[in-house]
């Protein structure tokens, strides 16, 4: 396991990759501070177990059929939209490895320095559907928030709290939370958390 404690002490030493395993875990923390401080993390092979027989070789991918569209590439985060056969519709938008998106600062000014609010917003309306997705993380403190569209929470990382003037949700990574059109809410945490919402429709306004 690789902490903010370990991103911190490469940069002590002047350097700034992190190398780790396939196999190994990082720290939201961490990968946090390593964004911020412009360590790049720098995933290597996996470390030999002698009492493991080597993983049999993979098989050689399937040339394409002649006048097929190749497939279309993309890094992590970065959206591509699929290769339609000819005169079919719709498209689809592919993001891969969200995971590792940077996030921004929230694009309003919401009175909590301390909390550090970011988000990605990583489906749109110009992805052609009637709604949005993206990412959100906040750090120890509340909110509030007013709901002018239907959303929903998909918790990744920590313990997020949305109250309302009744009610009170706590949730854990796995856990879906759905917050309807016209709710007045606080979001909140008592240490940091980070999630998937999904909103309808897409044209939400942050201001």
């Amino acid at each position: 396991m690789h902490t903010a404690e370990d991103v911190l002490r490469l940069l002590r030493e002047g350097r700034r990759e992190l190398l780790v395993g396939p196999d190994d875990r990082l720290t939201a923390l961490a990968r946090d501070t390593a964004r911020e401080r412009g360590v790049s993390i720098v995933v290597g092979p996996a470390r030999p177990d002698p009492g493991r027989p080597p993983s049999p070789p993979l098989p050689h991918a399937a040339a394409p059929p002649p006048g097929a569209s190749p497939p279309v590439a993309s890094g992590p985060g970065a959206p591509s939209r699929s290769v339609p056969a000819p005169g079919t519709e719709p498209r689809l938008t592919h993001v891969r490895d969200i995971g590792r998106l940077p996030l921004d600062p929230f694009p309003s000014d919401l009175g909590r320095p301390e909390m550090d609010v970011r988000l990605r917003d990583v489906v749109t309306g110009r992805d052609g559907v009637p709604m949005a997705a993206g990412l959100l993380s906040l750090r120890a403190g509340s909110f509030p928030w007013r709901l002018d569209y239907d959303e929903v929470e998909y918790v990744l990382e920590g313990e997020l709290h949305i109250t309302t003037a009744t009610q009170r949700v706590v949730g854990f990574p796995g856990d879906v939370i759905v917050v309807p059109k016209g709710s007045e809410i606080t979001f909140g945490t008592p240490s940091w958390a980070k999630f998937l919402y999904v909103t309808y429709p897409a044209e939400w306004n942050p201001s």
